[in-house]
Parts: C-alpha cells; sequence; structure tokens
C-alpha cells in the first residue's frame, strides 16, 4: 500500500497543472482540466486537492461546494490568482495559496494538508479557519478588516475553540509545525 497522498491538480490550464503534477512527482497526482473534468476525476482515493477558482463553464469555488455535498473527506487548497476578499470566509477549504506558486509551495501544502487528514473533525475545522484568518491578514492587512463584521465573527469563533494550542493566533505557523509533527496520539 502506497503512504503518500493522492493529489488530484486542478486547473484549466493545461500547462499550470501539468506543472503542478511534474513538482509533485513524489506523490500519485492526478490531473484535471477544469470543473467537470475535475468532478469526474474525485474519488475516495484522493486525498487531497490542488483547486484553482476561476475556471471557465464550472469554476473553482462552485467544484469546492460540489465536493463538500458529496461528501469526499479529502483536503482541499485553493490554488488560484484571485486576491482573497472576505469572500472566503465561508468557504469550505482548507487553505489558500495565490499564485504564482511553486514546486516547495506545493508539497508543502500537500504535506500539511496529508498530515491535517490525520487529526478529527475539530483540529481540522479550526485548521481552516486559522488558514483564512492568516491569508486575509497577510492579502488585506488587520488595518483593512478591523471594521468587518464577518472577519471579527471568525476570529472570535477561533479564539473560543478550545482545539488551538497556545499561541495558535498570534502564529499561523505554530499550527502548520505542529501537523509536521510526530502526529496524533492514538
Amino acid at each position: 500500500m502506497n503512504d503518500e497522498p493522492t493529489v488530484l491538480a486542478v486547473d484549466d490550464e493545461e500547462n499550470v497543472a501539468d506543472s503542478y503534477k511534474m513538482w509533485l512527482d513524489e506523490y500519485d497526482v492526478r490531473v484535471a482540466y477544469g470543473g467537470e473534468a475535475a468532478l469526474d476525476a474525485i474519488d475516495d482515493d484522493i486525498d487531497v486537492v490542488l483547486l484553482d477558482r476561476m475556471m471557465p463553464n464550472l469554476s473553482g469555488d462552485e467544484v469546492l461546494a460540489r465536493v463538500r455535498e458529496t461528501g469526499y473527506e479529502v483536503r482541499v487548497a485553493m490554488v488560484t490568482a484571485a486576491e482573497p476578499d472576505v469572500d472566503i470566509i465561508d468557504m469550505p477549504f482548507d487553505e489558500y495559496l495565490t499564485k504564482p506558486v511553486d514546486g516547495p509551495d506545493l508539497r508543502g501544502v500537500v504535506e500539511r494538508l496529508a498530515a491535517l487528514s490525520e487529526y478529527d473533525e475539530t483540529v481540522r475545522d479550526t485548521y481552516a479557519r486559522a488558514s483564512k484568518v492568516a491569508t486575509l491578514e497577510s492579502e488585506l492587512g488587520t488595518a483593512e478588516l478591523a471594521d468587518n463584521e464577518e472577519y471579527a465573527a471568525l476570529r472570535d469563533s477561533l479564539e473560543d475553540t478550545d482545539a488551538p494550542p497556545d499561541g495558535l493566533l498570534d502564529d499561523p505557523d505554530l499550527f502548520r509545525a505542529m501537523l509536521d509533527g510526530p502526529g496524533p496520539e492514538e
């Protein structure tokens, strides 16, 4: 049995999806060139999806919604040129990468999301919310978010959660380091 995660790389630009496959050659990588192809390609063997948001016909947002509706237990990273805004708060992804990305970026996200799969839903949900906070703060800045009620509610939801270790909210990389650690206790 292969312990490496199976990755589905989804992008309507074939050269981009093919680059992901090349950069992630240590994994079993499947490629889909668009939203409909992604829905056809996903199955229970997929562990991590790298999903572009801006695709014709069926956007990454729509693909993500359908994947979640069907109940696949898969970790999803949005990998896109779309600058994040507060619209990402309610989206059910685990991590958000803004293009351009490179091999080390993708390997890091695949490793983190594969490790995240080993944890329970509470930890996965907390990680996704912490990732959104970190993404919004790095892309928009705390000054721009200061008066945003949706962001404040997201941030407050993290502070009310028992799952994150001390310091998580101040250093999102701490959560990532936790995932890179020895793993959950059995």
